[in-house]
């Protein structure tokens, strides 16, 4: 008995003292270990601060755009269009090309492009927090953290959402059309939330309209993945100008 812990011991330790580098030339190991790095990246316990924003939706209810289940779906669904028509391309060619140099160009002209005051502040929280989040996690990346270094350094203060999930995605080895599909995913999935904590649907509710919705957010990304970031347009300027009012609700559940 005592012989046989030992062994399970000593197996058990190898295992620890492994390093993931030891499967470098197994690449079915590489793609295993990149999937638990997307879910993670998805999982809604990374603190990025998504589930602090509705993407207008509260907004919406007080204005009483959205005031019964269609009214929802349809509210749903005007925001993943207008995410995959404005950022996608943002996100698309900072997947492509994850450098300092094409992610500060991005950013620069994402800056120049949120005109909506509140969507601007919202996209700068939540690109902040994963940068800063990614540099500690990631750690096998560590182009991420030097990369943030070297940014703050410089003073750069404004790191906008979608360069940014572009830009970890790239370095983490993602291809574009996951880190497209993710991106959008993470859209439904925050807004769907705030819907449910604003009373709109319950849980289960939740779980069956995000389901149903799927179909469309997989049309929509087809429409716009892997567009070039001159093609990135408002398509519901409506949700822009509802999300815009967000600061002057009497009383907030959310950011924005």
């Amino acid at each position: 008995m005592q012989s046989l812990m030992s062994q399970r011991k000593q197996a058990l330790q190898m295992d620890c003292d492994m390093e993931p580098s030891g499967n470098s030339g197994n690449p079915t190991s590489e793609n295993r270990l990149l999937q638990w790095t997307q879910w993670q990246l998805l999982d809604s316990i990374l603190p990025t601060g998504g589930f602090a924003h509705s993407y207008g939706l509260e907004a919406a209810v007080q204005a009483r755009f959205v005031s019964e289940p269609d009214d929802l779906k349809a509210h749903v669904i005007y925001v993943l269009e207008n995410t995959g028509s404005l950022l996608l391309p943002f996100v698309y060619t900072a997947n492509r090309f994850p450098d300092i140099e094409t992610w500060s160009k991005l950013n620069k002209t994402m800056e120049a492009t949120l005109m909506n005051e509140v969507s601007r502040k919202a996209s700068i929280s939540q690109g902040s927090a994963l940068l800063r989040v990614a540099a500690s996690v990631f750690t096998e990346a560590p182009l991420i953290k030097e990369m943030r270094e070297s940014l703050l350094s410089s003073g750069a203060v404004s790191f906008h959402h979608a360069p940014v999930f572009g830009l970890i995605s790239g370095l983490l080895g993602f291809d574009s059309g996951t880190c497209q599909r993710a991106y959008m995913f993470m859209t439904m999935r925050d807004v769907i939330s705030a819907a449910t904590r604003l009373n709109l649907v319950g849980p289960l509710g939740a779980s069956v309209l995000q389901h149903q919705i799927a179909h469309a957010a997989e049309g929509m990304v087809e429409k716009w993945m892997d567009r070039p970031i001159e093609d990135a347009c408002q398509t519901a300027p409506l949700l822009d100008v509802v999300q815009g009012c967000h600061g002057y609700l009497f009383s907030r559940l959310f950011c924005s």
